[in-house]
């Protein structure tokens, strides 16, 4: 297994070289694992696959829950771990910095901050205490024993704040402030990662759930994504198949899902392929 250290340096050679790359969200160790056999080379966690995961209708988690997770999902294989902290679970700046020294001894190399509140009523926090969390968070990620890639997410997109204005204003402000990675949930289409990529110098991080689900890793790099994350579409992909084999057995007392299983082996084999 390699050490923590080793992690992080593949995991910040992925931001530098040529291209982007696939870091897809896993929910457990098991999917970490079948993962890593087929070959991703970093992986990154979801609050959502974890609620969903543990029945939260609400898909609310703690932190202890995510750090839990993460630290489950670390070491679980040789990748790199990329951990999803939404607003790292506190208002003020030093308070919120914890969740990153929390995430950093469970094993994750990389981890994000939102500047969502949690508040429908006042769901993006006000751009001064925005850029004053990434800062502060930051100084505490690269100050630890193995640097800590810091991830700032702009969620104004996902809480009906359509404007791409301030959105690219305040990942310009989270890179000055020290992010290593900029991501801005929400983007529909190649045009609008362009223009985002297009304003910023530090490596960017698209999540596909909202984009046409015919586009390419290719045409998002050639747009000038670095990363590329699925969040918890995964997660809402094997729900998908359990319900619809549940269906299947329930209205037409039908098994013929069973065909579409993997084989008991093929499953042992990828367990053990992922561990190493």
């Amino acid at each position: 297994m390699r050490s923590q250290a080793e992690k992080a340096a593949a995991f910040r050679a992925l931001h530098e070289r040529p291209g982007a790359f696939i870091i897809p969200n896993p929910w457990d160790a098991g999917t970490a694992k079948l993962l890593a056999a087929l070959g991703f080379e970093a992986l990154a966690t979801t609050s959502l696959g974890l609620a969903n995961m543990l029945g939260r209708a609400d898909s609310a988690v703690s932190r202890a829950e995510v750090i839990a997770n993460c630290r489950a999902i670390a070491e679980a294989t040789d990748l790199p771990v990329n951990v999803d902290l939404e607003n790292c679970f506190a208002h003020e700046p030093a308070d919120a910095a914890e969740a990153i020294g929390l995430a950093a001894e469970a094993g994750a190399v990389g981890g994000s901050i939102e500047d969502s509140t949690g508040d429908p009523k006042n769901p993006i926090y006000a751009f001064d205490l925005a850029v004053a969390r990434v800062r502060t968070a930051a100084e505490l990620a690269h100050s630890l024993p193995v640097p800590f890639l810091l991830t700032a997410r702009a969620e104004n997109l996902l809480h009906g704040r359509n404007d791409m204005a301030d959105t690219i204003r305040r990942l310009q402000a989270y890179e000055a402030a020290g992010a290593d990675v900029l991501y801005a949930p929400g983007l529909r289409n190649l045009e609008e990662v362009r223009h985002v990529t297009g304003a910023l110098k530090r490596p960017f991080n698209v999540v596909t759930g909202w984009l046409d689900p015919v586009t390419t890793a290719a045409q998002l790099a050639d747009a000038g994504a670095k990363r590329i994350s699925v969040g918890g579409a995964l997660s809402r992909l094997a729900l998908a198949a359990f319900v619809k084999a549940g269906r299947a057995m329930k209205d037409d007392g039908s098994f013929a899902w069973m065909g579409e299983m993997l084989a008991f082996a093929d499953v042992r084999q990828m367990l053990r392929a992922g561990e190493s």
